[in-house]
């Protein structure tokens, strides 16, 4: 492959091969208006997959020069790349699963703006709204497959771990896939990989039929997140809550591996989301796990969880260290349970519709220094209000690490200021120290981490 930079002509994969004139004028006229540069950021990302840098800032800055239009021609849509990356390409040609991931870009961020948030049909404002908006996102995504059993395992963990963790999660990923399980993870490297990698191998073994390897991301970082090259269906939701949102009404059950303030967000938000008295009695068979050696993370994990959510939200997973396994018998017979709920209320199993999903994690958040210092952390708020404001400060602290408006931000500004109770600034600041020892708090460029965040008790 290349490493200079490539500027050439080409056509855009799957759905937008087959488009109406006025479809295709309506892309190519959203895409060069205010999106142009929104569409230019994640299509750079894409041509990235697989490199391993995850500085978002660095990767504009290398190809600053780098441009894609969206042209009009008698065959439908056409796309130019001008100075693009050439590891994008071989002897000349684009790879063809990059092509497929580049007009996922361009489907879904021009669907939304101008299917979506542009239409006065959708209302943003409300939970039932959104939850619609996430449905035909998808949909447009091809991502929703009728007549089939639940079969979906959403892998979540950092992009930054051990080599041995992410051996571990190959493993599990083998595993998944022997019993015919496919994943869909945040499509970057690390736990987001290793799990896709290793439900290949399991696959083939079985021949399986029907293998989805599903990335959902959104555009604040998939630039420090590159697409890894397995995933075969790139679905880029508007926001961080849309893409959270996507994940638990498209997957049918989720492994957690270890992980720095991503992962932590994600462990929140559906804890909080199982936490709401109409998912009472829901199954959602949720693991934690990871090799023997990271037991001491679960643990600490766990015992924030405890203390901040109570023994309610810890009934809620099952944490298995060193036994994948033991991590594909359970996932497998939580869809079985899955299964015969869904028949029972007459829910689809390619939607989670019965799963309620409060205002609160689903109205975009911006992790502002106001707004960060705003968020009230006790004990006497509710579960799922104190669940929403934990994932809150999460989300502010990995927008402060590797997106770019708010590395931006902490530049100019300084740390995010985070306050509450005392004794559980106490067990977060030991959560998080904990996170940057084990180098799950890395930040772009590799240098050494300096917090985006002071505690204040």
């Amino acid at each position: 492959m290349s490493a200079e930079s490539v500027t050439t002509r080409l056509y855009p994969a799957g759905i937008l091969n087959t488009l109406s004139r006025k479809e295709v004028e309506r892309l190519t006229g959203a895409s060069q208006g205010d999106l142009a540069e929104l569409v230019r950021r994640c299509s750079l990302a894409v041509l990235n997959s697989g490199n391993e840098s995850d500085d978002a800032e660095a990767l504009l800055q290398q190809y600053e020069d780098f441009r894609i239009e969206v042209q009009q021609v008698n065959r439908g849509l056409r796309l130019e790349l001008n100075n693009a990356p050439g590891s994008a390409f071989v002897d000349g040609q684009i790879i063809e699963g990059i092509r497929e991931l580049i007009s996922a870009v361009i489907r879904d961020l021009v669907y939304y703006d101008s299917e979506i948030s542009g239409n006065s049909h959708h209302d943003l404002a409300s939970s039932s709204g959104i939850t619609n908006a996430v449905f035909e996102m998808l949909r447009n995504a091809q991502a929703l497959i009728p007549q089939v059993e639940p079969n979906l395992v959403v892998c979540w963990g950092g992009h930054s771990i051990a080599r041995f963790e992410y051996e571990y999660t190959k493993q599990c990923g083998y595993e998944l896939g022997l019993r015919n399980l496919s994943i869909i993870t945040g499509c970057g490297p690390g736990a987001m990989k290793g799990p896709m990698k290793g439900a290949t191998i399991g696959h083939s073994k079985q021949r399986s039929k029907l293998r989805r390897y599903i990335g959902i991301s959104e555009p604040g970082i998939i630039a420090a997140e590159s697409p890894n090259p397995i995933v075969s269906n790139l679905i880029i939701m508007p926001d961080i809550e849309k893409r959270l949102e996507a994940f638990v009404r498209l997957g049918h059950g989720i492994v957690v591996f270890p992980g720095g303030a991503g992962t932590a967000e994600e462990i929140l938000y559906l804890l909080g989301v199982l936490l709401h008295p109409d998912n009472e009695g829901l199954p959602f068979p949720l693991v934690l796990t990871g090799p023997t050696e990271s037991a001491a993370y679960f643990k600490q994990i766990d015992k924030f969880i405890r203390l901040t959510l109570g023994k309610e939200a810890s009934s809620r997973y099952r944490i298995i260290t060193g036994d994948p396994e033991a991590v594909g018998q359970y996932m497998a017979k939580g869809m079985d349970r899955v299964r015969k709920h869904r028949i029972a209320k007459n829910d689809a199993f390619y939607y989670n519709w019965l799963l309620t999903i409060d205002e609160s994690f689903q109205i975009p958040f911006v992790p502002t220094h106001e707004n960060m210092a705003a968020l009230e952390i006790s004990k006497d708020l509710p579960l799922h209000v104190m669940a929403s404001n934990l994932r809150k400060m999460f989300s502010g602290i990995v927008a402060g690490n590797v997106k770019p408006d708010g590395v931006r931000a902490i530049r100019e500004h300084g740390p995010f200021e985070i306050s509450g109770e005392p004794e559980i600034m106490e067990s977060l600041d030991s959560l998080l120290t904990s996170f940057v020892v084990n180098d799950r708090m890395k930040i772009p460029g590799g240098k050494a981490y300096q917090p985006c965040y002071r505690l204040v008790r």
